[in-house]
């Protein structure tokens, strides 16, 4: 097994028990202690876990807490305007599609050209994005407004957006690793699975460090999406996971 598999698996086990030691990592994969120290050392290296004395535990928390919509919008990397761009290109005239809230899914919204294309969308921000653009016909879903993330939500518009059938939805997350599917937010995310629910092709837009990153909420399986538009190949094991998925990865040529 490569080092890069271990360290996947590792953190995969301390997301379930919370703690690992030296002597686990030894038992389950049968390597020697040498071996378990230096997974460890480049787990940490990586800021995925607190090295303890004979062992290693999560940290309490693996990201910056997430700011509000506007806040993220300043933040928007390179990296992201690059998966949508990809994410654009994907786009056929005619196509009807769903669009989520996220704000690497408002870079693909920015840069939509078709000549006509259907869109759904909870998202305030991508339909006034989108509202500049001839020949796009704009369905936003109504429902109760979450005022930080510019999105509305609730069983409302779960149920209306059970009526609609698409050809693509274009989902944001906050990780993806070999449970799924996470993010922050529960009402955000069963929002999402509906939406992939009610589309012929699932495709998750997702920068690099997103892999291998679990945020409380699991809202779908890996066995849900079709693509990963990404800036860069996850690392082997993970690649490796989502082959075992039949989920394509692109990533700019």
């Amino acid at each position: 097994m490569y080092q890069e598999e271990r360290m996947l698996k590792i953190v995969d086990y301390l997301q379930l028990h919370k703690r690992i030691s030296v002597d686990d990592i030894c038992e389950f994969f049968n390597v020697s202690r040498d071996t378990a120290r230096r997974d460890l050392v480049k787990l940490e290296e990586h800021q995925k876990i607190i090295r303890t004395r004979g062992g290693a535990l999560l940290p309490t928390l693996h990201h910056d807490p997430i700011g509000n919509y506007n806040e993220r919008l300043l933040t928007v990397s390179e990296e992201k305007q690059v998966i949508g761009q990809l994410a654009a290109s994907m786009v056929r005239d005619k196509d009807r599609i769903i669009l989520d809230s996220s704000t690497t899914v408002q870079a693909c919204a920015e840069r939509l050209n078709v000549q006509e294309c259907s869109v759904i969308t909870n998202s305030i921000n991508q339909a006034d994005v989108l509202s500049g653009k001839d020949g796009v016909s704009i369905h936003l879903l109504g429902g109760r407004l979450q005022k930080e993330h510019r999105y509305v939500y609730g069983s409302s518009v779960i149920a209306t957006l059970s009526h609609y059938f698409v050809d693509k939805a274009f989902i944001g997350i906050g990780g993806i690793s070999a449970h799924g599917l996470s993010l922050i937010h529960e009402e955000d995310g069963m929002l999402k699975h509906q939406m992939m629910k009610q589309a012929d092709q699932v495709i998750v837009l997702a920068d690099h460090s997103k892999f291998g990153i679990n945020f409380p909420y699991r809202f779908a399986d890996l066995s849900e999406v079709n693509i990963v538009i990404t800036d860069r190949l996850p690392e082997p094991a993970m690649l490796e996971i989502l082959q075992h998925y039949d989920v394509e990865v692109v990533v700019p040529s």
